[in-house]
């Protein structure tokens, strides 16, 4: 029974070494992503993610930083990378819950996951270290028409 025991703990051991030598061959092939959410529609955005991470809400025609913990992105853009966003754009006291594939935008470096929603269920999906309320992120702020209520 003893020498079971060793066999046992020995081939336990080797398992968890191996793979150890597995997962350390270099950095982490993805970054974490704070999410945020940039609205240029006229109608209030209860909820937002993106591959289920995020759930931040925002205004009519507003924009914020990315403060929604956690996603997570690969460190290197490639052709074709898809996301699943998920938002829910109540109508009245009516949750209206809406699911989307859609296209990364090509990025240079991780940063932050910004969604980007326009009318006609258009989305962009754009990944940068900059606000989305700055006139330096990628896609200009929202700006509210001035005929809208």
């Amino acid at each position: 029974m003893k020498w079971l025991f060793l066999l046992l703990t020995m081939l336990s051991l080797s398992a968890c070494a191996g793979r150890d030598i597995d997962d350390s061959d270099g950095p982490s092939r993805t970054a974490p992503a704070q999410v945020g959410v940039v609205n240029h529609t006229g109608n209030y955005i209860y909820s937002a993610s993106v591959d289920g991470a995020g759930g931040g809400n925002m205004d009519r025609w507003g924009a914020g930083g990315a403060s929604v913990c956690c996603a997570s992105i690969p460190r290197v853009w490639y052709p074709g990378m898809k996301v699943r966003v998920r938002w829910d754009m109540p109508d009245g006291h009516t949750h209206n819950i809406k699911e989307k594939i859609v296209e990364v935008e090509k990025y240079d470096r991780p940063g932050s996951i910004y969604l980007h929603f326009f009318p006609n269920d258009e989305i962009r999906v754009i990944v940068t270290s900059i606000a989305g309320w700055s006139q330096e992120h990628p896609i200009p702020p929202p700006a509210k028409p001035a005929n809208a209520k």
